[in-house]
């Protein structure tokens, strides 16, 4: 910007005394009436004349401190002149603020939304000139240092140099706005343009006691934007917040990282955290600055890592990244590992975004820490959402969900990896978004709206969580600010042999802060009711999948992650105070001892319990359907594959599942399983139902299998519906084996002695385990007061008549109270209609003994008559 002559042209040098002395008489009168300020303005020349000796201007500093106004008025006009480059001290700025309505802030290029520039009577007035007065007053320019690292993204602390900072001459006030054609400061009725010195920087120094509240116009090609400055903020993150991060112990980091809409000195905007230690520089690029972060430096918080920026007038609904410069001065672009929202991939922004959603589970909540997950009623259908009902959003299912899995009976649903993640074939198992649910059924607020509307069912709310590994996406976590962040610097311990993924480093602070966090923030914010850890084995040993030589034995030599183990017992202590009623499950797959026992109940190993409340049985998931799947005149040789699980069912706290892992992938659905013709396989699919439901532990049975679906489970289609269209010949079939379901679960429920005593040893008894030639099972349940429930299941294909078996010799009468043979549910209806008495000849090791007629391929329940 060309400087304006004066009118009585190029006038001679004057010394430092002389132009402070002018300075001071131009102060002294901004408090006079308009004409006196304009008849001051007219005769003042002094203060504008260019000196080049550094010593001069230093000696003259003094009294041109002095010379500074009383109000927060601006000196008279000055005449407009190119700023000589100067470096000079910028003490950090002690700001006032004015509540004023946030505009929306851009680096617009010419291609900017046209804004109308908001009208301003202010008195125009142009910044001193240090290159005419250099003894008199401090250049106002960033200096050369500091230009080179904002322009090159790698500047620590912005916020030290742009904005409005006092120096001994007034206030300076400095911007930097890429592409823009001026900078007009407005600070109540003062409106002074700063000098344009090059490479989108622009200040000024204006004769101010301290930092007005101000604004700024920043002028670009064709449209006129009004704004706040976000380098006069103070942060927005607090001390605390910053020494919880640093400890790695801030359970609610989600709202200290991330993406905050918020009023910050009551100016609205959004606070950008991001925890990125080893980058030399973070930018914020988004839609409000059409993708060119440049114009908007993050500054560094202390030691902990974490880069923060208020960004004034911007708020829900825009989409962001960070622009983090590596060690080696390259760039990336990465989505925000906090993000609440993010779009529907394959895009991979994430979103400005604040919950509004309203809660209506109230009663839910309060009455679902009555009693542990261990010693109440859980069955558990699990649902993969995207393919239930595909083409659902989270609000759709919201009306079909809770009303199908309530009239079957089932006490709880688990959803498959709601998180988000990129590859939709990975059904949510390779997470990138940790906080967002994924943005393909809609927003977070709908997802948490699906979770009410079952929750006012009265059905729980269990979500698989993925802490074990995140997949390698160079927009994502992986080498997230250069150097490995999220994972272990060691790359054996990095990269996850199986799934191609990379492990978390479970022994960095931040990082399991960063999960333990994850799981209190589902279950806080989302009011999930447990979560289902996927993967638990392949945390906890160091050879996972490894061969030797390929990876390196603890510091006690052992091949447990001790990293892991002290991750786990965190995040489930945490978890459990400060979330009553929440229950965490572990899906793994060895005999680790004490997956759930207490974290600080140390065990035979040395270690303490992991402290879940359920395990999955994976042991009797396998060889109970390997028995089932052997032809029946085969079974006897494979009898204790039914019986075995019962030698360890009390050394943990049992989840029996028949997930989505048993029926895809050429492993085919359950009725596949079975042997036989038609009728067989669904008649071996209803018995071993009946088998599950009465066995000490939960169920869970994964979508498809409630109706005999005979085609695996494909994410593409979901469930085969069509099945249990009356339209259908064998609907009957299909549907018999749904009504089957309904009556497990409703009998279930009334029953405390299938679910009371879980994980007490006097809660179970055999009445006959060793029947291998009869391929038949008998056992009792008992509830916390003694009564009992008679399971008996015949997986033989032929009718048993009068089959003896002891019984106790308290129960005066048993009546059958469900048979999986019975004519409704497609069976051959071969039953006891009858009450049973007991007989005085002793059976099986009892007293007294029954008969009964055993139907073929089934399982039937007895109750006290």
């Amino acid at each position: 910007m060309t400087p304006r002559t004066p009118s009585s042209g190029s006038e001679p040098k004057k010394t430092a005394a002389k132009a402070a002395k002018s300075v001071k008489k131009a102060a002294e009168k901004v408090t006079a009436p308009k004409k006196a300020v304009t008849k001051a303005a007219a005769k003042k020349t002094t203060a504008e004349k260019t000196v080049t000796k550094k010593a001069a201007a230093k000696k003259a500093a003094p009294t041109a401190k002095k010379a500074a106004p009383a109000a927060k008025k601006a000196a008279p006009a000055a005449k407009k002149t190119t700023a000589k480059k100067t470096s000079a001290k910028k003490p950090t700025a002690k700001t006032t603020t004015k509540k004023t309505t946030a505009a929306k802030t851009t680096a617009a290029k010419t291609t900017a939304k046209k804004v109308t520039a908001k009208k301003v009577t202010a008195k125009k007035i142009t910044v001193p000139n240090p290159a005419q007065s250099p003894e008199a007053i401090v250049s106002p320019a960033v200096d050369a240092g500091d230009r080179e690292r904002l322009l090159a993204g790698t500047h620590h602390e912005p916020h030290a140099v742009l904005g409005a900072h006092p120096v001994p001459d007034g206030v300076a006030f400095r911007a930097f706005r890429p592409y823009a054609r001026s900078v007009t400061v407005v600070a109540g009725d003062v409106r002074a343009e700063l000098r344009d010195d090059g490479n989108g920087f622009f200040s000024g120094l204006l004769p101010l006691r301290e930092v007005p509240a101000y604004r700024l116009l920043v002028a670009y090609d064709g449209t006129v934007q009004e704004t706040e400055d976000a380098y006069r903020f103070l942060p927005a993150l607090g001390d605390l917040d910053l020494h919880l991060i640093g400890e790695g112990r801030h359970e609610q980091l989600w709202t200290a990282l991330g993406a905050e809409p918020m009023t910050h000195q009551g100016v609205a905007g959004t606070r950008f955290t991001v925890w990125a230690p080893n980058a030399r520089g973070v930018r914020v690029a988004g839609t409000f600055n059409f993708w060119d972060g440049s114009a908007f430096p993050m500054r560094s918080l202390g030691g902990t890592g974490v880069w923060e920026l208020f960004v004034p007038g911007i708020g829900e609904g825009e989409l962001y990244k960070f622009e983090i410069t590596r060690p080696d001065g390259s760039k990336t672009l990465r989505a925000d590992p906090l993000a609440r929202r993010t779009e529907a991939p394959p895009s991979t922004s994430s979103i400005v975004h604040a919950s509004h959603h309203e809660w209506h589970d109230e009663e839910w909540l309060a009455r679902r820490a009555g009693a542990p997950a261990h010693e109440a009623p859980l069955s558990v259908y699990e649902v993969h959402l995207p393919s239930w009902r595909p083409g659902l959003t989270y609000r759709e299912l919201a009306e079909q969900l809770p009303a199908y899995v309530k009239d079957l009976g089932f006490t709880h649903v688990e959803l498959m990896p709601v998180a988000e993640h990129p590859f939709g074939g990975s059904w949510g198992y390779q997470v990138t978004g940790f906080y967002a649910p994924t943005a393909r059924l809609g927003t977070p607020d709908d997802f948490k709206h699906l979770v009410d509307a079952l929750h006012q069912a009265g059905i729980g709310v269990l979500m698989d969580w993925v802490p074990a590994h995140f997949p390698r996406d160079d927009w994502a976590l992986a080498e997230f600010d250069g150097r490995p962040l999220y994972e272990h610097e060691d790359p054996l311990r990095a990269a996850h042999p199986d799934w191609g993924t990379l492990e978390f480093d479970y022994g960095r602070r931040e990082v399991r802060n960063f999960l333990v966090a994850n799981a209190i923030y589902w279950c806080e914010e989302f009011h999930i009711d447990g979560l289902r850890v996927d993967a638990v084995a392949s945390m906890l040993y160091l050879d996972y999948s490894r061969e030797p030589g390929q990876w390196t034995p603890n510091v006690h030599g052992g091949r447990e992650n001790l990293d892991a183990v002290a991750f786990l017992q965190e995040m489930n202590a945490t978890v459990y105070r400060r979330v009553p009623g929440v229950v965490t499950i572990a899906e793994e797959s060895t005999a680790w001892d004490g997956v759930t026992r207490a974290t600080h109940h140390m065990g035979p190993g040395g270690f303490g319990g992991l402290g879940f409340g359920l395990k999955w049985n994976m042991g009797w998931m396998h060889d109970s359907l390997d028995y089932v799947s052997h032809e029946p005149v085969h079974r006897k040789y494979h009898h204790n594959e039914m019986t075995f699980s019962m030698v360890y069912a009390y050394s943990e706290n049992y989840v029996l599942p028949i997930s989505h892992d048993e029926v895809v992938h050429g492993k085919r659905s359950l009725v596949s399983k079975m042997p036989g013709d038609w009728w067989q396989q669904r008649a071996n699919h209803r018995a071993y139902l009946g088998f599950m439901w009465a066995h000490p532990g939960k169920q869970l049975l994964f979508m498809g299998q409630e109706f005999a679906q005979g085609a695996e489970w494909s994410e593409a289609h979901g469930p085969d519906w069509w099945l249990l269209d009356p339209a259908y010949g064998a609907e009957p079939d299909h549907r018999g084996v749904l009504d089957l379901v309904r009556d497990l679960n409703t009998v279930y429920r009334a029953t405390p002695a299938l679910w009371q005593r879980d994980i007490d040893p006097s809660g179970f008894q055999w009445v006959v385990g060793d029947a291998a030639e009869d391929n038949v099972f008998a056992f009792l349940r008992y509830d916390a007061e003694g009564t009992p429930l008679l399971a008996v299941s015949n997986f033989s294909p032929v009718v048993r008549h009068d089959y003896r078996l002891g019984a106790p010799d308290d129960i005066p009468a048993w009546h059958e109270t469900l048979n999986t043979d019975a004519g409704r549910y497609g069976g051959s209806d071969v039953t006891n209609p009858d009450v049973i008495k007991p007989e005085p000849q002793g059976w099986h090791g009892r007293p007294a003994s029954i008969r009964l007629t055993l139907p073929p391929l089934a399982t039937v329940w007895l109750r006290p008559a």
